[in-house]
């Protein structure tokens, strides 16, 4: 406990790099699987494996993917955040500036004969100067509606999912900023339930309002994840925010969403303050909160948080949960317990090798959407905790391979998992003019031994407009309670519509096959309109 502890302090004491002045390229997230991510891009220039993507949240670019592979439009990557990625979220590429080259002093002595001579103050009219406004309204949504039908056994089931987005930074050039996230789910047929509780089909993930009192000060008010202590989790309340020079200080107030259905729950008081300390390459933070359970005291903890990256070539991101409290059978103690700790660190070692490790002990994830098959989501439970490496090659321009192992452990050995998955990516086949990647994944735990093999063809039919894809996979696998192994087959494809600029439908087909001839077939289309 105590080398974790030291090893995430030594994370945060590091170097600080200078910065340039730098584009952000937006990308949409395609597709996720059990241990992947596909965000496509206009293009994917400039960007390259072991680069971090990051999300927008209160105004500020937090890491959340890395990537490790891609083709000219989209990149595969690896999830960093707590939370669970959505279909259709929105990622971000740092994309750097390209250095000027240096001016000759020739060039410099010639310019500065053709500059004209100095002259007094010049005197502006009040009325006829035009000032641009400080504050520039910046705003980006999407309103989306899909349908996820299960056809087995010879009856259907179907899902409705209705979900708005919006960012809306300083509207009308106002100090006024809104950040909304709200779903509506449910299965056709079940309007009962809905009457009953609401927030079983409906989903707030943001809802909040920001107001800017000065440029290094702002609050907000309603439900926000704060991007600084991500790992938190939302906050319905009160949230300062002040910049003092590379320093931040923030206070937060209010209350924790309920646990079973994610409503609003006064009982839930949650209370804490953070300091940050920015530079132009890392951003570090730490906090101390207290969270109650109806007036009782249910966590005291810090909260570190930090990324950084050092000269284009390693990238760290760390955080971490000491509690501060706990109470065993009626006895309040006092004492410091490393209760959450992740560490990963990205390291290229040249344009053809990346190497990846990390660590991770955090809590289980609570799901209250997910649209992964059965085993995807196996996968993604047994693997997402313990000791992770991982290493990238490209031999060749268009061709790269990885391969990535996980390793969970106990002292009891009771909860043991191991987990090795492999790929071989063609960004490009010239015959098919298509990319294609090849998948192999084994998994064994103390009740489950698995094999899962992927094929995935991806193909832009008509460019700019129509996308395609076909995957196809095998999984054999077998609980230690039962002699009896399942194979299954799984065919499926998917098309991409971009109807116009800013509207698209996705129309996606899987079928999972077996001996015992119960056939699975998921059929979804989602309508995406974004402006």
């Amino acid at each position: 406990m105590k080398t974790s502890f030291c090893l995430l302090l030594f994370l945060c004491c590091i170097l600080q790099l200078q910065g340039q002045t730098e584009e952000w390229r937006e990308g949409v997230v395609s597709y996720v699987s059990s241990q992947s991510v596909y965000v496509k891009f206009t293009t994917t220039e400039k960007i390259n494996p072991g680069d971090t993507l990051f999300v927008r949240q209160g105004g500020q670019y937090v890491p959340g993917l890395v990537v490790r592979d891609k083709s000219s439009s989209s990149c595969v990557c690896t999830p960093l955040l707590a939370t669970p990625v959505s279909k259709g979220a929105l990622f971000y590429a740092r994309i750097p500036a390209e250095k000027l080259p240096p001016v000759k002093e020739k060039d410099r002595i010639a310019q500065d004969t053709l500059r004209p001579p100095l002259a007094g103050p010049v005197v502006i009219i009040p009325g006829e100067e035009e000032v641009a406004p400080v504050l520039k309204e910046r705003i980006r949504g999407r309103v989306s509606v899909a349908s996820y039908t299960n056809l087995y056994d010879g009856t259907a089931t179907n899902r409705l999912r209705y979900a708005f987005v919006l960012q809306g930074n300083h509207l009308k050039n106002s100090r006024f900023s809104v950040d909304n996230y709200i779903t509506f789910r449910h299965t056709t047929g079940e309007g009962a339930a809905i009457k009953e509780n609401v927030f079983d089909a409906l989903k707030i993930y943001a809802l909040s309002v920001k107001y800017d009192l000065r440029p290094q000060a702002s609050i907000t008010v309603g439900r926000k994840i704060n991007p600084r202590i991500s790992n938190m989790g939302a906050v319905d309340g009160l949230q300062y925010e002040q910049g003092v020079g590379k320093f931040v200080l923030g206070a937060l107030g209010g209350f924790r969403p309920d646990f079973a259905d994610y409503s609003f729950n006064t009982q839930l008081l949650q209370l804490g303050a953070y300091v940050g300390y920015n530079t132009a390459g890392s951003q570090t933070t730490l906090a101390a909160v207290e969270q109650r359970n109806g007036g009782a005291t249910d966590r005291r903890f810090v909260y570190l948080q930090h990324h950084a990256t050092l000269a284009k070539k390693v990238d760290l991101f760390g955080s971490m949960d000491v509690d501060l409290y706990e109470k065993i059978n009626n006895e309040q103690r006092n004492t410091a317990n490393l209760t959450n700790l992740f560490v990963s660190v990205r390291y290229s070692v040249s344009k053809k090798i990346r190497l990846s490790a990390s660590y991770d002990n955090r809590r289980n994830i609570i799901y209250y959407e997910s649209y992964n098959t059965y085993i995807d989501q196996l996968i993604d439970d047994e693997t997402r905790q313990g000791l992770r490496f991982g290493v990238n090659y490209r031999p060749f321009k268009m061709v790269s391979w990885g391969v990535n192992t996980n390793w969970r452990f106990q002292k009891s050995n009771s909860n043991l998992s191991r987990n090795l998955n492999s790929y071989l990516n063609f960004a490009q086949i010239p015959w098919l003019k298509a990319s294609a990647t090849v998948n192999v994944n084994l998994l064994q735990t103390n009740y489950l031994d698995s094999k899962m093999f992927g094929l995935r063809l991806n193909k832009e039919i008509i460019k700019g407009k129509l996308n395609g894809e076909i995957t196809a996979r095998l999984i054999d696998y077998q609980y230690s309670t039962n002699e009896n192994r399942v194979q299954q087959k799984l065919a499926g494809g998917s098309l991409s519509f971009n109807l116009s600029r800013k509207l698209s439908l996705y129309l996606y087909y899987e079928g999972t096959f077996n001996d015992a001839g119960k056939n699975l077939s998921r059929v979804n289309a989602k309508v995406v309109q974004r402006f």
